[in-house]
């Protein structure tokens, strides 16, 4: 029987003779505008711009090998490309989800598409293609792996590292073999520890960006011949067991994980944020925001806000007293009384004067979470909070907030992506180039190079 890498290049291998359907083609094409929504943003500030000067001998020389592209279009070799374009797609925290993986696909699988398909100088439609081989793998691994591998793991830097792989091997055409030696060699490269963002650092980001390079370098290393442990996912000492298994050890079930691939494409599905923060705190942040609207109450005039969560609201996004901007955007105290102060949760929220604001601050203080047993329970396929409001006038009203605006159930649309992007791309490119760059995304499987 073929082990489980094997399967996943199969698969890989056997799609290349199938034409890209419409309705992928139309999601890939947005996972892929969302992908450049969260880059410009991150591509101006730490960690991107210190990496750019820790690998200043990799960057900006047109030598053969410095064919890839930084946001900014400076030239940089493919490995260097994808490490600073991930970890910048990352950054902002608007980057895309697969929300039954708890993962950020697009970060490290598309800066690694981008940077091996510029490189070979691509089309856009292939580069396209490895874009979705890419989350088509490594969603699946993400969803297979599941809550236990959330309690320790960063899965955007674990599992990231089958998505960065899986599309650069497929950016690089590899054939069967040498694609499952790619995922064999990405699967002992896996890392990122939660704790790197229960804090107060930069290493979060670093997780998405250092495994598109692990991926592009398993990759580029399987081209030539280098070889993995193909049993490296299922085998005793391997990725599931050691990574993977449950309080009650059970293991990943790698057949159903493999069940609907080339079938159901999990790039139709993902979630694009509509807030610029952790999504464990998206559901209550809409949640406030409805029920606020529903009881006709200022911010000024709230009382007290309780929210009833899933555990990861509370581990992950439950800092109760932020100080710093990357402390905010994993505050949900902070998150949901900046958004009932000022009406929503943007760039801006995390800009000193916001973070600093006494009437948010103030409302933050009032803020409660609590573990929701029934909303714990339906994570991560359910992305819910239970709120409730009190204001200082004696009234008080509950609202469940079922899911979060983004969601697959709850989408943006192409209108609405198309804003969030220039939003977020306009003030580094400048309105006219972005709108320009924008109208040539949508047209990418027409484009002579991504």
């Amino acid at each position: 029987m073929m082990r489980v890498v094997e399967r996943f290049a199969a698969f890989a291998e056997a799609y290349r003779a199938r034409p890209i359907e419409p309705q992928v083609l139309h999601h890939a094409k947005r996972a892929v505008i969302d992908w450049h929504a969260a880059l410009y943003p991150g591509s101006v500030v730490p960690p991107a711009t210190l990496l750019e000067r820790a690998l200043a001998e990799e960057i900006g020389h047109d030598t053969v090998g410095n064919e890839s592209h930084l946001a900014d279009g400076r030239r940089a070799n493919v490995r260097a490309a994808a490490l600073i374009n991930g970890a910048a797609a990352h950054t902002a925290e608007v980057d895309d989800i697969y929300r039954e993986g708890i993962y950020h696909p697009g970060a490290p699988t598309i800066a690694a598409a981008l940077a091996v398909a510029q490189s070979r100088g691509a089309p856009g439609e292939a580069f396209l293609r490895a874009v979705i081989v890419g989350y088509e793998i490594s969603t699946r691994i993400a969803g297979a792996m599941g809550r236990a591998h959330y309690k320790y793991w960063h899965n955007t830097g674990t599992i990231g590292c089958f998505g960065a792989a899986s599309s650069a091997a497929e950016a690089l055409g590899l054939d069967r073999a040498r694609f499952a030696h790619a995922l064999a060699t990405a699967a002992t490269f896996a890392a990122g520890l939660q704790q790197a963002f229960r804090s107060d650092s930069m290493s979060k980001p670093m997780h998405a960006g250092r495994a598109a390079e692990a991926g592009v370098t398993a990759a580029l290393g399987a081209a030539e011949g280098v070889t993995g442990a193909l049993d490296i996912m299922e085998g005793e000492a391997g990725f599931g067991r050691a990574m993977g298994y449950g309080d009650e050890g059970e293991a990943p079930d790698w057949d159903r994980a493999l069940a609907t691939l080339g079938e159901d494409f999990h790039i139709c599905k993902m979630t694009f944020k509509n807030h610029a923060c952790c999504g464990h705190a998206f559901a209550a942040i809409d949640g406030a925001l409805v029920l606020k609207e529903k009881m006709r109450v200022a911010a000024g005039d709230i009382e007290r806000v309780r929210v009833g969560g899933y555990r990861a609201t509370l581990e992950v996004a439950g800092i109760a007293d932020p100080a710093t901007a990357a402390e905010a955007r994993f505050s949900t105290p902070y998150l949901v009384a900046t958004a009932l102060t000022h009406g929503s949760v943007r760039l801006a929220a995390f800009e000193p004067s916001r973070l600093e604001n006494e009437q948010t601050r103030s409302l933050m203080r009032r803020v409660e979470l609590a573990l929701d047993p029934a909303v714990d329970a339906a994570f991560p396929a359910q992305r819910s909070a239970r709120i409730a409001i009190e204001s200082r006038d004696g009234r008080r009203d509950e609202h469940f907030q079922p899911t979060r605006k983004g969601d697959p159930d709850m989408p943006l649309s192409d209108a609405e992506l198309d804003a969030k992007y220039l939003e977020l791309a306009a003030p580094v490119l400048g309105e006219v180039k972005a709108r320009a760059q924008l109208a040539r995304l949508w047209t990418l499987e027409r484009q002579s190079r991504p």
